[in-house]
């Protein structure tokens, strides 16, 4: 038996999230639809066998990915690039395989990860544009220096009970953050996290309550007041999942940059 890495790249939008679920909506016929479900229909379509796959881990519905994995395994013994060409001539438009390896059964997509990046990308502007796929529109300006500072009390350790919504089953609540920094492109702002775990909807929590500092021009020393207390009704609103999305999954060591 073989076991293999994918490294996948998918637009959130049309789907319902990354992991797999029942095929139909309670009292529907809709179908729901997600990115584990086509990757595996894909793979068991090649393969003529039923794959599952272990995704690193679930992104909601409507987030995106750049470096998504998952494994897999196999009697077969593939060939890379031609089973890359083959998956990407199958599965929809807005996913598409980036890599596939061969690695050792020891290895896990989700529990041999170190961290997690992601990148929450703003359109810092009064007006939308036709261009803007895929972020976050908001209107009124945003300080690069201001937004850093309140970010960087973020680094370390910390229980981010604050940034944790609260009907989730996971108890976990204890985060290392290696990096949570903004910068900024012409009218675009980019909110770097990289993080051993991050908690069900932390980012979009702590973007929103980043962004509700800057609207109300609020200390940045807010954004750890918040963290302290351990109380999720202080923190922001939830914001869209349009502009989210996991950049990379890093196996190796980290230093807060790569992998």
């Amino acid at each position: 038996m073989q076991r293999y890495l994918l490294v996948l790249e998918y637009i959130g939008t049309d789907y319902q999230g990354s992991q797999k679920q029942p095929k139909e909506m309670p009292n529907s016929a809709k179908l729901i639809t997600t990115v584990q479900g086509e990757v595996e229909k894909a793979i068991s379509t090649l393969t003529k066998t039923k794959i599952k796959t272990i995704f690193s881990g679930r992104t909601d519905a409507g987030v995106h990915a750049q470096g998504q994995t998952a494994h897999f395994d196999t009697e077969l013994e593939l060939s890379p690039s031609k089973f890359i060409n083959s998956m990407n001539g199958i599965l929809p438009k807005t996913i598409s395989v980036k890599e596939l390896k061969k690695v050792e059964r020891t290895f896990h997509a989700q529990k041999s990860a170190k961290a997690r990046h992601y990148r929450y990308t703003i359109a810092n502007r009064k007006q939308r544009s036709a261009w803007d796929a895929h972020c976050l529109l908001v209107r009124f300006p945003l300080n690069i220096e201001r937004m850093n500072e309140a970010l960087s009390y973020l680094i370390g350790e910390h229980d981010f009970s604050s940034f944790r919504k609260v009907r989730t089953t996971n108890p976990a609540r204890i985060c290392n953050m290696y990096k949570a920094e903004a910068s900024q492109d012409g009218d675009f702002i980019y909110i770097d996290f990289i993080a051993d775990r991050f908690l069900y909807n932390m980012i979009r929590l702590i973007v929103g309550t980043l962004l509700e500092i800057e609207g109300k021009s609020l200390a940045p020393k807010t954004l750890k007041d918040i963290l302290d207390c351990r109380d999720i009704t202080k923190a922001g609103s939830t914001i869209s999942p349009e502009g989210l999305t996991l950049v990379e999954v890093i196996y190796n060591n980290i230093d807060g940059e790569s992998k």
